[in-house]
């Protein structure tokens, strides 16, 4: 995983509560595919399209609204975010991705809206510039696709 390089080309992945534990957790829902496994993906795909990619992951809602800010301080160009179960609990993280100028696109493997009914509120959601969901270790890619083109 590699850290913050130029502004403007950074892009921050900021990954939530047990997405550690990704490919062991759950895997006939979130797939078989480690966090390093879809690091390694996303640092091919920002490498073609002149991107660089600062992944992060932490069980600690702070953490998490601290890269916020920091994605803001450093000029980075955008903020992925798969806020595991904190997307449907933390104002926190809703009032964090509001207080930047950086675009945030929230990302899921599953689709929250087939799932448990409390899966369905999006506080993340409701700040984000958009939401990828539903493709697995794929919806990294298409997020930052879709940041490329922003």
């Amino acid at each position: 995983m590699t850290e913050a390089g130029g502004a403007g080309t950074t892009v921050f992945v900021l990954n939530g509560p047990n997405l550690n534990l990704l490919g062991l957790r759950e895997p006939e829902i979130y797939g078989s595919q480690t966090l390093d496994d879809i690091a390694g993906m996303l640092e091919d795909r920002a490498r073609e399209l002149g991107l660089e990619i600062d992944m992060r992951q932490s069980n600690h809602e702070g953490h998490l609204v601290d890269w916020l800010h920091e994605a803001q301080a450093t000029g980075a160009k955008a903020v992925l975010v798969n806020a595991g179960a904190y997307t449907h609990t933390s104002v926190a993280l809703h009032d964090a991705i509001k207080a930047i100028k950086v675009p945030v696109i929230e990302v899921h493997l599953s689709n929250p809206h087939t799932r448990e009914g409390f899966r369905h509120k999006s506080y993340v959601g409701m700040a984000a510039k958009g939401t990828v969901a539903g493709f697995g270790a794929n919806s990294y890619v298409v997020a930052l696709e879709a940041v490329a083109r922003l």
